[in-house]
């Protein structure tokens, strides 16, 4: 899901790329849902021989700005991504749209052709994405209700925390809540708060001014170097992890990648090896916890080396979390022994059914 690095890697790329351009061919889809509030042939018309004079972003969403109103504003929502031909923006393992398909993407939503012969286009696979046309986008919603942007406009000490002493929650739900802080979203708060060593069930009210700037202080630092760090650690863990389980044992036990069982076991481990790295990954948030209770939670808080709080999985829903039993700094001297261990156990299993097949190729029966 897109969060703040994303769109911020988009608009640096339009800004890179697009400033100056005149837009000579448009294309918007026909599509009610995403297209919010003009018809495709009215938003196509608008944009046609505009030029793009600068690319913003608050929070989550972005917009361009030409030589004159409206301008288009992108919600990126679940899958929106901007892809500019040629370019790279983000780089993923997995992405809907890949080099080698059709251009425009079956997908795409915004397409635009500038004078030089740039294409650019938004797509949105799974369309809970908004594409709008407004004249002043800063001044009605989504883009109006939100908080101070996470990059762009750092609070002062004082008055975060001025800000969490009148907030009765925990602080990574307030952290998720765009209202309070617009750019934040799940994986970049479990950053923030591993880094701060912040529990992220702790009330927002009980802490002191000098936690609040150590908060404020992981919160930048996360803000700008995220997009520099955490796209390797994600493309590199999924690549492991897929790795160990399509040699795994429940393959050949259990059939086809399309299984039930396969897909269960993968998102179990993804989320296990990803609490491992991060330390609190999937504790805590606004409705996280009723989603994550059961099999998935136990399981994340095992390899991480936490107690559980539970006598068996069936029970695990029951569990009443303690903060005695989060010991961040315990986590962190233990995590590289563990990860360790898993790595060779991967590399193990990937060599062992790698000579399998060797032997079965130089042996046919």
């Amino acid at each position: 899901m897109p969060e703040l690095p994303e769109v911020e890697a988009a608009r640096r790329a339009i800004e890179e790329h697009c400033l100056g351009k005149k837009i000579v061919k448009s294309i918007i889809a026909d599509d009610s849902k995403v297209v919010d509030g003009v018809s495709h042939k009215d938003f196509e018309a608008s944009l046609n021989g505009k030029t793009i004079v600068a690319a913003h972003r608050k929070g989550k969403n972005m917009w361009l700005q030409l030589n004159s109103p409206p301008f288009p504003s992108f919600q990126f929502g679940m899958t929106g991504a901007i892809y500019i031909k040629g370019v790279a923006v983000t780089k993923y393992k997995r992405s809907s749209v890949k080099d080698t398909d059709e251009w425009p993407s079956k997908y795409s939503k915004f397409f635009v052709e500038l004078n030089d012969g740039l294409e650019v286009s938004f797509t949105d696979k799974r369309r809970f994405a908004r594409v709008r046309l407004l004249d002043n986008p800063v001044a009605v919603p989504p883009i109006s209700e939100l908080g101070p942007d996470a990059l762009l406009e750092p609070m002062a000490v004082d008055e975060f925390h001025k800000l969490l002493s009148k907030k009765n929650l925990g602080i990574k739900a307030l952290l998720l809540d765009q209202g309070f802080i617009s750019g934040i979203g799940n994986w970049v708060a479990d950053e923030v708060l591993y880094q701060a060593k912040i529990h992220p069930l702790q009330s927002a009210s009980s802490m002191s001014i000098e936690v609040c700037g150590t908060l404020l202080n992981c919160i930048n630092e996360v803000t700008i170097q995220c997009h520099k760090f955490f796209f390797f650690l994600i493309f590199f863990f999924s690549i492991l992890i897929g790795c160990f389980i399509e040699n795994s044992l429940f393959m050949s036990c259990y059939g086809d990648y399309t299984s039930r069982l396969y897909n269960l076991l993968y998102k179990l481990m993804l989320t296990a090896v990803l609490s491992l790295v991060n330390g609190c990954f999937i504790i805590g948030g606004g409705k996280s916890l009723e989603k994550l209770r059961g099999r998935k939670l136990s399981l994340s808080m095992l390899v991480a080396g936490r107690q559980l709080t539970c006598q068996n999985f069936k029970n695990s829903g029951e569990h009443k979390l303690q903060k005695k039993q989060v010991n961040h700094r315990k986590a962190q001297l233990k995590t590289p022994k563990i990860l360790k261990k898993v790595l060779v156990v991967m590399i193990m299993m990937m060599m062992n059914q790698k000579g399998r097949k060797m032997q079965k190729l130089e042996n046919p029966k």
